[in-house]
């Protein structure tokens, strides 16, 4: 039967039979049927036939073959006969076919294996019978081959079985397999459903095991004949700059014990998860018989960003950058205030830059784009990436202050940025101005005036009085057209964020300066890890823009946060690779944020050791403007110091929210606020947790209120105070007690409550605590140096004569 499902009907449809008969041959004999749909199983299928057999016996082996020729007359004109107007004759039939197909067990004979006649259920031969049975099997099976009969039309048997044998008895029932398997009933069956059955494979099902150990046998031979190609054609192995052990020996098609055997030959001691680089695994490769390819990666950022290389005679010229640097208070606000006439200095918190802003101003028609930085220390990233981005420096000095710390600092972005200087004297108008003092010092940083004979272009001016400004700008243009500074307008934007926020109505807004190419309003941008589209473009003074060229600052919105000040941005053509450039940029960043603290070396071991036990101040950070966070953060951990680790946790841009006091909860952190205010919910919240909130206009107040407030956490440090030293003369052995030391007190005094350090020959032998102090029998508070006396020391037994025993009290030193 194979795997195939045979049901009762189908039985019934094939015997041509009611399947009322099939339902009553099963009640009787196995269990009633659910209903005619059910799938019989091999030995229900042989008790239907071994009833059918016993029921429709034939007279002999002669009869079949006789129905056979007969079939084969007809077998034309059967075929032609409708299937319908057969059943009856088919019912009519059956009983002789039935006997054609499987004849009936002789008495005496044992049945086709697993199907006994419900007669013969009582005549099953006994146990010891069985051998007898088997040596008795092969004979029909050998005389099976003799004498083959025409060719019938139906797939019956083809072989007349001629028994050789003297006994007049063949066991035919053990035929009845074969035949069910090769007769008609199966050709009948696929006629009656239709044609629908699969063409079986008519080979007896002895067969079977055969044909399956020759698929192994093809199998086999075809896989070694795949490994004989494969040796002769070497593996091709692609190898990137680096690659594990493990990985290149999948890539080769070995097992890593031969590629880590092979390393091992070279010298090399490696694991599977080890990496090696490039050369390595390509001298390994090459021994183990591979051709060695270099696996050039190509990154998203690569695909992405176009970096191709300006041509000379498509660059056109652009405006100049300039940005305006200084001290604190030195002026630079108010000079450009006076160059655009607007008036941004008013609103400046403490006279201090807080924002690095950015304008474009028309100069004798020329335009050229400012830059103001900061000039407190705190914004030391903020000007040197100011110097970075531009192409010439304006250094702004009182002339009644001279040179400053953050005037040196400006010098050397300056410097270090490779940008011309122009020196502005300022303040010239104040009665304490001394501009020939300022020229001076500037020799000192290598700034030779050109009055001096040097190349240093120095102009004096008044901001506040508009002294002197046209010739400044006179000498911008002149040091502009010098540099001969250029771009290509129409290639894809590319520039420098100077400035993000977060605006409560458009939502992050970042200030870019374009450095190449053109932007247009719509173009797909990324900035670090922000990505986005932009929806709106600005100029400084707020007039809507569709497009920016080379040096143009812009204020844009539609960026998915606020980018870091500073980042790159380009502008792209697709927006989905782009946005997964920006999920592997996160990522990076949360590995490096996750990364533990780097690997320990010799020379910064002490110091990490150190770092485990100082105190920590964990700092939040939120400023209306991406600059301001980070000079604040810098300030901040700063103040670090050996007992107070000041950690910025968090730094933002906005409001103080309600996530920012979680977490200041969570990690029992301290907020600080730049120039903005917590919301209503945080503020209701920091109340309830009673988390510490600061607001601060001027950076100098956050750092002076942070570093008090530290000097409050400091551990109070101790000193050891000596009180005296008493020697042992005698000791005794107390039941109970332990060992009493006999001892005359040599200097100071000795304390009850004191703690004490045994010293023999020099060396501490014990340090702890005086557990008793007696003077005869009597408990004593002190004795004084020239008395004896009688102690024990806590949880120490091992005095001896000789021993000092020395007093000491540990005393906190006020702050």
């Amino acid at each position: 039967m194979g795997n195939e499902k045979y049901r009762v009907h189908e039985v019934a449809k094939d015997f041509g039979l009611p399947t009322k008969t099939i339902t009553e041959i099963l009640t009787k004999y196995v269990a009633a049927p659910k209903n005619h749909m059910q799938v019989l199983t091999e030995r229900e299928l042989s008790i239907i036939f071994d009833y059918l057999t016993a029921h429709n016996q034939v007279s002999g082996i002669q009869a079949i073959y006789a129905d056979l020729e007969k079939k084969q007359e007809s077998a034309p004109a059967q075929s032609a006969a409708p299937q319908q107007g057969q059943r009856p004759q088919q019912q009519a039939q059956r009983p002789q076919q039935q006997g054609n197909q499987r004849p009936a067990p002789q008495q005496g004979q044992r049945p086709q294996q697993g199907q006994r006649s419900p007669q013969q259920q009582g005549q099953r031969p006994q146990q010891g019978n069985r051998p007898q049975q088997q040596a008795q099997r092969p004979a029909p099976q050998q005389a099976a081959p003799a004498a083959p009969v025409a060719q019938p039309a139906t797939r019956v048997p083809q072989k007349k079985i001629v028994d050789t044998r003297k006994g007049g008895d063949v066991n035919l029932a053990k035929y009845d397999e074969r035949l069910e398997d090769l007769g008609g009933q199966r050709g009948e069956r696929m006629q009656q459903r239709g044609g629908k059955e699969k063409i079986r494979n008519t080979k007896d099902r002895k067969g079977a095991p055969l044909s399956n150990k020759r698929r192994q046998d093809e199998a086999e031979k075809m896989r070694k004949l795949q490994l004989e190609i494969a040796k002769k054609a070497p593996v091709k192995v692609q190898i990137p700059d680096e690659i594990s052990v493990g990985e290149l020996a999948s890539r080769m098609k070995k097992t890593g014990a031969e590629v880590v055997k092979c390393l091992m030959k070279n010298g090399i001691m490696a694991s599977l998860s080890q990496l090696i680089d490039f050369d390595t695994a390509a001298i390994i490769a090459e021994e183990l018989g591979c051709v060695v390819e270099k696996e050039v990666v190509v990154t998203i950022e690569e695909r992405l960003i176009d970096t191709h290389e300006d041509r000379e005679e498509d660059l056109k010229p652009r405006a100049p950058v300039v940005v305006v640097m200084g001290h604190v208070d030195h002026g630079k606000t108010s000079l450009l205030d006076t160059i655009r006439n607007a008036s941004v200095a008013a609103g400046e918190a403490g006279g201090i830059t807080q924002h690095i802003g950015a304008y474009q101003v028309q100069v004798n028609g020329k335009p050229i784009t400012f830059l103001d930085t900061p000039g407190h220390e705190a914004f030391t990233s903020m000007r040197a990436r100011g110097a970075m981005i531009t192409d010439i420096a304006i250094l702004m000095v009182a002339a009644d202050d001279g040179i400053m710390p953050q005037t040196i600092e400006s010098i050397s972005h300056a410097k270090a940025a490779n940008i011309p200087v122009i020196v502005a004297i300022n303040k010239i108008d104040k009665p304490t101005a001394d501009p020939d003092r300022v020229l001076q010092q500037l020799t000192n940083y290598g700034l030779v005036p050109e009055d001096w004979g040097g190349e240093t272009i120095c102009c004096k001016v008044s901001a506040k009085k508009n002294i002197g400004i046209d010739n400044l700008l006179e000498m911008v243009t002149l040091t502009a057209e010098m540099a001969e500074l250029k771009a290509i307008p129409d290639r894809a934007a590319q520039g420098t964020v100077i400035e993000a926020r977060l605006d409560k109505g458009r939502g992050p807004v970042a200030t870019l300066l374009v450095q190449n190419g053109t932007l247009k309003q719509g173009d797909i941008i990324i900035a670090g890890t922000a990505v986005g589209r932009v929806r709106t473009m600005m100029d400084y003074k707020g007039n809507r823009l569709s497009e920016a060229g080379p040096s143009v600052p812009v204020e844009i919105a539609g960026l998915s946060e606020a980018p870091t000040a500073g980042s790159p941005f380009f502008a792209v053509a697709d927006e989905r690779m782009a946005r997964e450039l920006v999920e592997q940029r996160k990522a990076e960043e949360r590995a490096k944020a996750n990364a533990p603290v780097q690997k320990v070396s010799l020379e910064d071991l002490f110091s990490q050791i150190k770092a485990g036990e100082r105190k920590e101040l964990a700092i939040i950070v939120k400023a209306d403007v991406q600059g301001s966070v980070e000079a604040v953060k810098a300030s901040l951990e700063k103040l670090s110091n050996d007992e107070v680790n000041v950690r910025v946790i968090h730094g933002a841009v906005g409001a103080i929210n309600e996530s920012d006091v979680m977490l200041a909860t969570s990690s029992n952190a301290i907020i600080v606020g730049f120039n903005v205010r917590p919301d209503a919910a945080a503020r209701d919240s920091a109340t309830r947790q009673n988390v510490d909130m600061r607001m601060y206009r001027v950076i100098y107040d956050a750092i002076d209120e942070i570093e008090s407030a530290m000097k409050g956490m400091l551990a109070p440090k101790y000193r050891e105070v000596v009180l005296g030293h008493a020697e042992v003369r005698q000791t005794y052995k107390v039941s109970g007690v332990g060992t009493v030391a006999g001892c005359y007190v040599q200097d100071g005094k000795i304390v009850r409550a004191c703690s004490v350090r045994l010293v023999r020959d020099g060396i501490v032998i014990h340090e702890g605590s005086l557990a008793s102090l007696q003077r005869f029998k009597d408990a004593a508070k002190e004795v004084a140096s020239g008395y004896e006396c009688g102690m024990t020391i806590e949880k120490f037994n091992d005095i001896k004569e000789g021993d000092i025993i020395e007093g000491f009290t540990m005393e906190e030193i006020p702050r």
